[in-house]
């Protein structure tokens, strides 16, 4: 059940900001007020990471074994699954996404719990070969407080991302949701205590992220932060966070490329690059929004791209066979129409979409139509800049090599994807490809168990896997002395 109201939640206890403050959440479908949420400050940072800290030196959470920790994350899962239809309508209200999308990535969300579960039963160190009369072994041991910044794209998603891993290696968490999408962090750190998690191993504290993100990155209480969110952000993070050497993890920005051959199944292609850039408004940091077409299918690949993308239905997120809802906010939606205006100023053409959709239903929110645009060059700011809405690029390609180097002409290296019934050619161009994920004949990029993250300036450090656990804990090596005689190593 969405509130009216939101307070923070720090060592498990709903509280008002510390100069009771408060800001307005919105319906981005409706433009309509949702909620207000606590507006934190500095000094209630200060109280979620002390409380954090406290949690993970004085309390049990850490010291818990595996086990423990999975049948809590179990409990989560299973409290997700009970509460499912309230955390979709809740999901759909406050960021504008259809309820399939809501449906589809609160799913994901609950395996996540339940991966993270398993994966808690596998956290142990090894023994390792030493010289005679010598014992090792190493340790893996949570490496502490962790600071979560999460995006507002996919709100309950992210959250899950960051907190499951966290909990199955034993660290405590400060998680700050991003601003417009506060509610449903709210509900998960709900079901984490109902299901057990002791209080101050999550808290979650919500305002301005320029005010409270940069402190919480240089926070000597915090031990790691943990970011998805725009590159420049992400660099602004890594240089805070050098000052008290925290561990990072950067889940970044994105230009993806989509690479059709001319010898791939052609309607199978043409509807896995519409929902490759228009699944989720657009609004995914590895949508393909670079679209590259071999020259000798192009005509006939855009003949059917343009009709089906003229079927898509943008709408009511809650109406039954509605694809794209609603962009974010009015100031997102003006970025959006802002790159597709600069793509017609640099010479390239609007073949479909470019503006709000027609009708009294879309005179409140905000809105864009799913945007297709032509006579474009790699050069262009719009096929090198991040847009983060329902545009696509198309460009036309000649050969491999050429759009290899075409696809790695970019400063981001998180997604691409590549059309071929060439086996041979889709792992050749996927080795080629400098990218952290490469989708061979599928839009879909991953799932639980599944490494998420990138290359270059799209970030370091992986999400979604076993290889997760690694980035929330340290090694200790132990080694012990166990020979008969005593070490006399000076020789006195």
């Amino acid at each position: 059940m969405v509130k009216n109201k939101y307070q923070l939640l720090i060592n498990g206890e709903y509280v008002d900001s510390s100069n009771g403050e408060f800001f307005e959440t919105h319906n981005p479908a409706t433009g309509e007020v949702l909620a207000t949420v606590a507006k934190a400050t500095k000094e209630d940072v200060d109280k979620a990471v002390a409380a954090a800290r406290a949690a993970f030196e004085g309390g049990k959470w850490p010291k818990l074994t595996g086990a423990r920790r999975a049948r809590l994350l179990n409990k989560i899962a299973s409290i997700m699954t009970e509460r499912f239809d309230e955390l979709v309508r809740a999901e759909v209200l406050n960021s504008g996404k259809t309820v399939d999308a809501a449906k589809g990535q609160i799913t994901q969300a609950i395996e996540d719990f339940e991966f993270y579960a398993a994966a808690a039963l596998t956290l142990g160190g090894e023994t390792k070969p030493v010289p005679n009369g010598f014992f090792n072994y190493t340790a893996k041991e949570p490496v502490g407080v962790c600071g979560q910044i999460i995006p507002w794209n996919y709100p309950l998603m992210m959250a899950a991302w960051k907190i499951a891993p966290a909990l199955a290696a034993g660290c405590t968490v400060v998680l700050k949701p991003a601003s417009p999408t506060p509610i449903t962090a709210f509900m998960l750190a709900d079901i984490c205590q109902e299901a057990g998690v002791p209080a101050g191993v999550i808290n979650v504290i919500t305002g301005s992220g320029a005010e409270i993100g940069p402190y919480m990155t240089e926070h000597p209480g915090i031990d790691k932060i943990a970011f998805t969110g725009e590159t420049e952000t992400g660099k602004d993070i890594m240089a805070r966070a050098s000052g008290t050497l925290k561990r990072i993890t950067l889940e970044l920005g994105g230009k993806s490329p989509n690479i059709v051959f001319d010898d791939c199944d052609l309607d199978g292609a043409v509807d896995g690059s519409l929902y490759g850039i228009f699944y989720n408004t657009g609004q995914s940091c590895e949508a393909r929004s670079r679209l590259f077409v071999h020259e000798k299918i192009y005509d006939a690949f855009m003949e059917k791209f343009l009709e089906k993308a003229s079927r898509i239905r943008t709408g009511d997120p809650f109406e039954k066979g509605v694809h794209m809802g609603a962009v974010i906010s009015p100031s997102h939606e003006k970025v959006i129409d802002g790159y597709v205006k600069l793509a017609v100023a640099e010479g390239a053409v609007v073949l479909y979409g470019g503006k709000r959709p027609d009708g009294p239903e879309f005179e409140k929110g905000n809105w864009y139509l799913p945007t297709i645009i032509g006579n474009v060059t790699n050069d262009m700011r719009v096929a090198q800049e991040e847009i983060f809405g329902p545009v696509v690029v198309v460009m036309k390609f000649s050969d491999e090599n050429e759009v290899i180097h075409q696809a790695n002409d970019t400063i981001f290296g998180l997604g691409s994807a590549i059309w071929t019934k060439d086996h041979g050619r889709a792992h050749r161009v996927a080795a080629a490809i400098r990218a952290g994920i490469v989708m061979v004949n599928s839009p879909i990029s991953a799932f639980p168990g599944t490494p998420f993250g990138g290359y270059k300036q799209s970030g370091f450090g992986r999400e979604l896997a076993l290889e997760t656990l690694s980035l929330y804990t340290e090694t200790k090596s132990v080694v012990s002395y166990v020979g008969s005689r005593p070490l006399n190593l000076f020789g006195l």
